[in-house]
């Protein structure tokens, strides 16, 4: 969340400050318009106005919270007010807690949900849910009063004490709105409900009172705006009090009775009737009780506060309390605060004298520029001698400076010091106050004729060694401190205090000033800060103030103190009106020679202004046409050099064109080659193909042919062993015709036995043979189809050969055979033997013969592709 400040007349926004998490209820100002505070359900906050900057943070339990922060008016207290009921006293410049209201009685304890204050500060209302109203006395710090409201009153929305022009600020009337919509405002003092605003048909949702207490403007809950008149409602609030001066007939001619004396004064004293001397004598007692009445109510100020008081407490301090000064002076000058006349005064805007105001006086804070400049325009508008005097802003600019905050005081302050310390100022005008100077130069005759002569001899006048002084109110000359301690002596004093201080700063500056001779050191020292105490300077003008004769005293020649008057500024008209009226006609015709002189400079500039313009237009196309053209040339140039970067790239491009050509003539002789080799590849591959499959014929016609010799050697075999067989029987049957009979048939039983077993012998080597020769065949032939396999051996030596043959010695048993038998059979093996190894050699050697066929094949593709 953060807050906005405005501008009331431009609506502009001057700054913006953020420091709250949630949202603003309550905005209290400080009667200097200084400091400000913001309130929040959780944080109250103090802002500098000056700066915009937070100063200091209240921070509180979120148990507890803040109902309300605010200033109290007319000093430099802030009041808290929380929800557990507590409220504390807080010093404005130091925070230090001044005091905490004790708790309300627990009989009429209500929770305080809204506040309101007198103007003079003295008396805190606080109601809530409640038909009570609490009175507490700030000074005493106790509660000193508990009102009841009507019954139909359950709980009060908001509480404003109503402001009265006579009662010095301590308000009587307080203005009570409750939860129907009604606002009584009643005397506190004596209880009464003077009237009462609103109805329960047209309730009232807020309402706020001017601050003169003249009308009161109400929201109702229907949404439309109510403004009431108090001095319609009620002829008894803005009654005036008794007058202080009561007027004393003359006693008729006819003569009358004591007891007719004593009705006719009502004054209390005991009035005897007597002679006229007597009469005379009690006349001039009560003109002397009078005129001590009229001094005591001179002195009474605004406020409750007493001139003399004040004096005495200046001449005792010095200087007023730096937190009590702008209410001190806002007494003493008794400001009316007319709100509406200076609204109308600032809404006619700035001055045409001071539209160029920072030109001549350039001010590094514009906010300062511009208060300055919203004050002299306000002057002016409300005395035109004003927008044409020369030395205003040297004279309002530290009046602005200390209350620029608070615009209104700010006028004010410096209109009531035009009016009473700068009497018969404007009687010379334009030049300087002739006669103020003379009165100044008279008065330091008086004192000081030394310094005057030193004056004289080096032609010194008093509009160098006095107007520089007067026109800037001291403030070129003194410090902040010193200017204020000053101007609180000048504003508590008769208005030619301030001519006196004139004189005494150069009596107490005599010594510097004996010791310049030039008229340049005499500016400079009038111009600027000298060490000069300011305390011995006051007690000088006191001094002078006193010492002076009456008849070159200037107190003789100014009028007293005279305040604005309420409600409108008086008529400021103390200037020679025709030569402000001529001047006034001659500035106007000045202006408007100004005015004319200007539009035709004016109408001269645009002139050459669109001739300047036309002229730089007319460079800026010569030069956009040199620019193109200097493009133009570049971008040829760059033309020619990507022409040339593409010629080079064309010449690269053929190169490498020619180079991949060339490439790709070798990739296609390679590739042709290829080609070539491949055919030839195939064409070999074919031949080989050819050649394997007339090898494969070859084998198979051979292994036919062997096939065929074996089985005619098998069949030779086959018939020679029939042969020998036959022979055999032939040889039994002749041996049988030999032996016995007997033994015959034995003997041939046991030969058959035997034939047989060598039948079985013979039987199973001609398997054995088969299978081995059917065993080498196959491998021939599977060795023929695959002739890249390494070969296998398949056989062992002849001993492992013969000994996978069955042998017919191993099948027969020698023993049981004849020895012819044994003969013949042995020879038969013999001869089987050599003839399965004469096979057996036939087959190696077809063998080996294919193995040589094969290993040549597969040499042949080695050999070719090398």
């Amino acid at each position: 969340m953060f807050l906005t400040c405005m501008e009331t007349v431009t609506k502009e926004l001057v700054s913006w400050m953020r420091g709250h998490e949630s949202s603003v209820f309550s905005i209290s100002v400080h009667a200097s318009g200084k400091y400000a505070i913001t309130t929040s359900s959780d944080t109250a906050q103090l802002w500098d106005l000056d700066t915009f900057q937070r100063k200091r943070k209240l921070n509180i339990l979120r148990s507890v919270g803040i109902q309300k922060v605010f200033f109290l008016p007319l000093s430099n207290t802030i009041l808290s007010c929380f929800k557990d009921n507590s409220i504390f006293a807080w010093e404005c410049d130091t925070l230090f807690c001044k005091y905490q209201l004790p708790a309300p009685p627990e009989s009429s304890s209500i929770l305080y949900k809204v506040f309101a204050v007198t103007r003079d500060g003295r008396i805190l209302a606080a109601g809530g849910k409640s038909n009570h109203l609490h009175l507490w006395c700030l000074e005493a710090r106790q509660l000193f009063r508990i009102i009841q409201m009507p019954t139909k009153v359950r709980a009060i929305r908001h509480l404003e004490f109503l402001p009265d022009s006579f009662d010095a600020g301590s308000n009587q009337v307080l203005g009570v709105l409750s939860q129907d919509g009604i606002m009584r405002f009643i005397n506190i003092q004596t209880c009464k409900l003077l009237f009462e605003i609103g109805s329960l048909d047209e309730g009232i949702s807020s309402s706020a009172i001017s601050p003169h207490g003249r009308y009161i403007a109400s929201i109702m809950e229907n949404g439309s705006l109510n403004i009431y008149s108090v001095q319609a409602l009620t002829q008894e609030i803005n009654k005036p009090p008794p007058p202080l001066v009561k007027v004393i007939e003359d006693l008729p001619k006819n003569k009358l009775s004591s007891s007719d004396l004593k009705r006719k004064v009502t004054s209390g004293r005991v009035q005897q009737p007597a002679k006229s001397r007597e009469s005379k004598i009690q006349t001039r007692i009560l003109k002397q009780d009078l005129t001590g009445d009229f001094e005591s109510k001179k002195n009474e100020l605004p406020d409750g506060l007493n001139k003399k008081r004040l004096q005495i407490l200046l001449k005792g301090y010095g200087e007023y309390p730096t937190k009590y000064r702008m209410f001190i002076w806002r007494s003493l000058l008794q400001l009316p605060e007319n709100h509406t006349a200076f609204s109308s005064l600032i809404d006619k805007g700035t001055h045409v004298a001071f539209l160029n105001l920072q030109k001549k006086y350039p001010i590094k804070s514009r906010k300062l520029l511009r208060v300055l400049q919203r004050t002299l325009s306000a002057l002016a508008h409300w005395s035109v001698i004003f927008s044409d005097t020369p030395y205003l802003p040297l004279l309002a600019f530290p009046f602005v400076k200390l209350f620029q905050n608070n615009q209104l005081i700010c006028f004010e302050v410096i209109a009531t010091l035009i009016i009473n310390w700068c009497q018969h100022w404007f009687e010379y005008f334009p030049n300087p106050p002739i006669n103020i100077l003379s009165m100044i130069e008279n008065v330091l005759a008086f004192h000081d004729k030394e310094l005057l002569q030193h004056f004289i001899d080096h032609d010194i006048t008093s509009q160098l060694y006095a107007w520089p002084l007067l026109e800037t109110v001291f403030s070129e000359v003194l410090t902040r401190e010193e200017w204020l301690k000053l101007f609180d002596n000048i504003f508590s004093n008769h208005p030619s205090f301030l001519l006196m201080t004139v004189v005494a700063y150069n009596m107490c500056s005599r010594a510097p000033l004996l010791n310049c001779n030039l008229k340049d050191d005499f500016e400079f020292f009038f111009h600027h800060r000298n060490n000069l105490d300011i305390n011995v300077v006051i007690r000088q003008v006191y001094h002078l103030m006193e010492t002076t004769p009456t008849d070159i005293h200037p107190d003789s020649m100014l009028n007293v103190f005279v305040a604005l008057t309420k409600g409108q500024y008086p008529v400021f008209n103390q200037y020679p009106k025709f030569i402000v009226d001529y001047q006034t006609q001659e500035q106007e015709r000045i202006r408007n020679d100004e005015l004319d002189y200007l539009r035709e400079r004016q109408t001269v500039e645009d002139m050459q202004a669109k001739v300047d313009q036309q002229r730089v237009e007319d460079e800026a196309w010569y030069q956009k046409q040199e620019l193109l053209r200097q493009a133009e040339e570049t971008r040829r140039e760059m033309l020619l050099q990507e022409e040339e970067k593409m010629i080079q790239q064309r010449q690269r491009l053929a190169a490498v064109k020619r180079e991949l050509k060339v490439k790709e003539m070798h990739l296609q002789d390679a590739a042709r080659r290829r080609f070539l080799k491949l055919q030839q590849d195939q064409r070999e591959m074919e031949l080989r193909r050819l050649d394997d499959e007339i090898g494969r014929k070859n084998l198979t016609e051979n292994q036919e042919a062997v096939a065929k010799e074996m089985r005619a050697d098998a069949d030779a075999y086959r018939r020679k062993v029939d042969l020998e067989e036959h022979m055999f029987h032939k040889l039994i049957e002749a041996g049988e015709t030999q032996s016995q009979k007997t033994q015959k048939w034995k003997e041939a039983e046991g030969k058959e036995l035997r034939l047989k077993s060598a039948k079985k012998a013979s039987a199973l080597s001609d398997a054995s043979r088969k299978w081995f020769l059917k065993q080498e065949i196959n491998a021939a032939v599977e060795h023929a189809e695959n002739p890249c396999h390494k070969e296998e051996p398949r056989f062992q030596n002849e001993q492992e050969d013969s000994s996978c043959l069955p042998r017919t010695s191993q099948l027969n048993d020698s023993s049981e055979m004849d020895p012819s038998t044994q003969i013949s059979l042995n020879r038969r093996a013999v001869e089987w033997d050599t003839t399965g190894q004469n096979l057996i050699e036939k087959v190696r050697n077809l063998r080996q013969r294919l193995t040589a066929q094969a290993r040549h094949r597969c040499q042949t593709p080695h050999l070719l592709a090398a």
